[in-house]
């Protein structure tokens, strides 16, 4: 079991309350895995696979990584918001719970903060006119973050679990999702459920051909009120090449977009910039 800790600092109130346990999602129609911004479009890196095909976890730029293949680090730093919603929540959607965030895509956008949003299928379903608005934008990539939302491990913060043989559908049906609400700018990374992964799941998404994306910056943004704690807990996280965990869900994490008015503008001042994963990806050295 290669669990990953760091998951169990993130999200161990905010999933708990994810939703009681329901089947597996039924498979999604044939279609590629993936979905690019265009034909012409750059091809996003991604990690080879690991030993016995093993879908490989990219977590952060290593030391020394620097994009011009130099050996200081760059002082760069992915920010990246899960979207997340669980498959069952529409009854609480329906109720009035928000498990979106506009204000802070467009406190992004107005601070021109290049992002990564790990989105399920199922918010992008909820949402499907603010998934195309955050996919037409160049200043943002959209990453998978399972259509379901539950977990690939057993006990995931109470989240229900995926059957190993339907892990792989799971993923290829979160990305049918973004392709019927038009999402463009979509990237072939994955982000697990509550961050829990273990062997046996990296053996069964490799035919979903994704890189798993980890983090090493935990904001502890989920159910958070105090947006300067959040700030801080970022602030003294980052280092050059970090990758920083955060969440686009008003209900779950309303202190984000505050939180995020203070981390840009410092990080700024101590000469970091801001990259998407695809970018912080592209440095590592080989």
């Amino acid at each position: 079991m290669t669990t990953l800790t760091v998951a169990g600092v993130l999200l161990g109130g905010a999933l708990a309350g994810c939703g009681g346990a329901s089947p597996a999602p039924p498979p999604p129609p044939s279609a590629p895995a993936t979905a690019s911004a265009s034909p012409a479009a750059k091809k996003p890196p991604t990690m080879a696979p690991g030993p016995a095909g093993r879908t490989p976890v990219f977590s952060r730029r290593p030391a020394g990584g620097g994009a011009a293949g130099e050996g200081a680090a760059e002082k760069v730093v992915a920010l990246t918001f899960d979207a997340d919603m669980t498959a069952d929540q529409g009854p609480r959607a329906k109720a009035g719970e928000r498990f979106d965030n506009p204000e802070l895509i467009a406190l992004l956008r107005r601070l021109k903060v290049p992002s990564t949003v790990f989105m399920t299928g199922r918010w992008a379903e909820e949402y499907p006119a603010q998934a195309k608005g955050i996919g037409a934008d160049d200043l943002f990539e959209v990453a998978n973050h399972s259509y379901s939302h539950y977990a690939f491990t057993a006990d995931c913060y109470g989240l229900p679990v995926v059957g190993k043989d339907a892990m792989a559908r799971d993923v290829e049906r979160a990305f049918s999702a973004f392709r019927q609400a038009g999402v463009r700018n979509v990237v072939p990374y994955f982000r697990f459920p509550g961050g829990c992964y273990d062997d046996a799941a990296l053996r069964a998404l490799t035919p979903a051909n994704v890189t798993a994306v980890q983090w090493d910056v935990v904001s502890g943004d989920a159910f958070a009120t105090d947006a300067g704690a959040v700030a801080e807990q970022v602030l003294d996280g980052v280092r050059p090449g970090s990758l920083v965990v955060m969440h686009c869900t008003r209900s779950a994490a309303p202190v984000t977009g505050e939180a995020i008015g203070r981390i840009v503008p410092e990080l700024r001042k101590r000469g970091y910039r801001f990259v998407k994963v695809s970018e912080l990806m592209e440095g590592r050295p080989e």
